[in-house]
């Protein structure tokens, strides 16, 4: 288990150069005319700036580089694009569980990269500043990703019949398994949120995005009506990006214990 936890950070890392590629690619495609994150305006030059920014801190995560001010600049980017492009889409259509997902995608992400830079060694500079003001909002990147994962759980249950349809068709008793993932999803973020099984909680939930990644995901991108719709690509990378935080959050987890 030890060994999967690990890849954590490498899927996650993987997953955010693989959406700043898609940006780049979609912003000097004439043929796309919606934006490769669902949370960007169609612009070009922002989609481009935007997927060189992700690739330049997946790649410092991949390859250790700088890799604590890499996440957290990953993660107040995020932050940004939730707090002035997405928030007030909610707000004026509060009901709708597509917009909702996506905000909470985006503050999922962000909350990986703010609990992967406060679990980074710490010089001695940032550990006299260890309870400051700036420590505490990376430290509430775990209670974040867990909110959000409560919000999936209760959305699933919102739109079971939806998300079923969205299961392979060869896999029986699909309305159980959406009822299924939106109870997993509600104990997921409890025992992350309460440190009641923590680990557990958030390898079995990387688990499940790694199934979604390779079972829904990635025969969809590779089937012939959908390997050009940037939407069905965002989807498989934000979901292998997910599984790759929630297992940066079960590694945090067993660090916070041995410590």
């Amino acid at each position: 288990m030890e060994r999967l936890i690990a890849l954590g950070r490498c899927l996650f890392a993987a997953a955010v150069i693989a959406l700043g590629v898609e940006n780049i690619v979609c912003a000097h495609s004439r043929e796309v005319v919606i934006p490769a994150l669902p949370w960007l305006p169609p612009n070009p030059a922002l989609a481009f700036l935007t997927g060189i920014a992700l690739i330049a801190a997946g790649l410092c995560i991949a390859i250790n580089f700088n890799v604590r001010l890499a996440a957290v600049f990953l993660g107040i980017f995020l932050l940004l694009c939730l707090l002035i492009l997405r928030v007030p889409v909610p707000v004026a259509q509060p009901f709708d569980l597509s917009i909702r997902t996506t905000v909470f995608e985006i503050l999922s992400l962000c909350a990986a990269a703010l609990t992967l830079a406060r679990s980074l060694p710490q010089d001695r500079a940032d550990f006299q500043h260890r309870k400051g003001p700036f420590e505490l909002f990376l430290r509430s990147g775990r209670y974040l990703f867990a909110i959000s994962s409560v919000v999936f759980g209760i959305s699933h249950f919102l739109a079971a019949s939806s998300i079923a349809t969205l299961i392979p068709a060869w896999i029986p008793a699909r309305l159980f398994w959406a009822y299924f993932t939106g109870a997993a999803f509600v104990a997921a973020g409890l025992g992350i949120a309460t440190s009641l099984l923590e680990r557990l909680a958030a390898t079995l939930l990387g688990l499940m995005f790694m199934l979604w990644f390779l079972i829904v995901h990635l025969p969809q991108v590779l089937s012939a009506p959908r390997a050009h719709n940037p939407n069905e690509w965002s989807s498989a990378f934000i979901a292998l990006g997910m599984c790759g935080a929630s297992w940066i959050l079960a590694q945090d987890g067993m660090r916070g214990r041995q410590g």
